[in-house]
């Protein structure tokens, strides 16, 4: 029987449209849930998924979900993705227009595939400020700020934090030229803010600091935490961007110096809530969210 041009689309719009997030590994993702939670909560008709790219297979991999979209199948239209470790630099030469703040990171978390080209973002920092600010309760303006890392999530995150307007901020990474760069291209923002920005090596990196943000890979690999607790000043908040059981070791030694130990799960449900507001224009209860799934991974009582 042939199905009519109308009918089919009747078919198409009734489907959800589908996002899903792409890295390598991705099955640790919580994100599957966390927009599970978002979708819930809007009524918004969307399913989310995960794709484990091959290192060498971001792009296909992308173009791959778009193509899988078929009606007859039950699968609706892919609208977009999110992107984590490591493919994050190679989701902007992909685009055809780039947030501000993904264009400063040089990195993008967030695809949206528009009908007149692709659209990338940068969520990580906005979530990031969120969460310290609102989740933590810790506003950031006047503060002293030490940024550990400068790869990929310290790209996505030094835009909005100099945005939120510390007194100062702090750039240390192991190879010191890779914070001295990350810094230059962020001085112009520095300087509108009137914020000090400077970039230093792990070990000379400075004292008391009212806000640690431990973005290096340091936890991921199970190794110390990079810097000395005299970067911490009494009472200071310590918030590394891992979670689960890769964050515990760093909380451990902020809670034994003093500190206020966060792990990253407030700032990944507040960098996909801003990714389903650029997907849908819709703004989730991003506490709610983070409160449910908080309470999923500590599992039955």
């Amino acid at each position: 029987m042939t199905v009519s041009a109308s009918r089919r689309d009747a078919v198409h719009d009734s489907l959800s449209d589908r996002y899903a997030v792409l890295g390598n590994p991705v099955a640790h993702s919580q994100s599957p849930f966390i927009h599970a939670e978002f979708a819930r909560q809007t009524g918004e008709p969307i399913e989310y998924g995960r794709i484990e790219c091959p290192l060498d297979g971001f792009q296909a991999s992308v173009q791959a979900f778009i193509a899988s979209a078929d009606a007859a199948a039950g699968r609706g239209p892919a609208r977009g993705c999110n992107i984590t470790v490591p493919f994050k630099f190679l989701a902007i030469p992909l685009a055809r227009r780039v947030s501000e703040r993904a264009a400063l990171a040089q990195a993008a978390n967030v695809l949206r595939f528009d009908d007149d080209g692709w659209f990338a973002d940068n969520t990580d920092g906005i979530g990031l400020v969120r969460d310290v600010q609102q989740g933590a309760g810790v506003a950031l303006a006047g503060l002293r700020v030490l940024l550990v890392g400068a790869g990929g999530a310290a790209s996505g995150v030094l835009g909005p934090l100099i945005a939120a307007a510390p007194r100062a901020i702090t750039v240390a990474n192991r190879t010191p030229a890779r914070a001295v760069e990350l810094a230059r291209r962020h001085q112009p923002l520095a300087d509108q803010h009137g914020v000090t920005l400077r970039a230093t090596g792990l070990d000379d990196c400075g004292e008391t600091y009212d806000v640690l943000l431990n973005s290096s890979a340091s936890s991921l690999g199970g190794a110390a935490v990079p810097v000395s607790p005299r970067t911490l000043a009494p009472d200071a908040l310590a918030l590394d961007m891992m979670y689960g059981p890769a964050a515990a070791p760093f909380l451990a030694w902020a809670d034994a110096h003093g500190a206020r130990g966060r792990d990253g799960l407030g700032m990944l449900v507040e960098q996909a809530a801003e990714a389903f507001f650029v997907w849908r224009g819709v703004r989730p209860d991003a506490a709610a969210a983070l409160a449910a799934l908080r309470a999923r991974l500590a599992g039955p009582r």
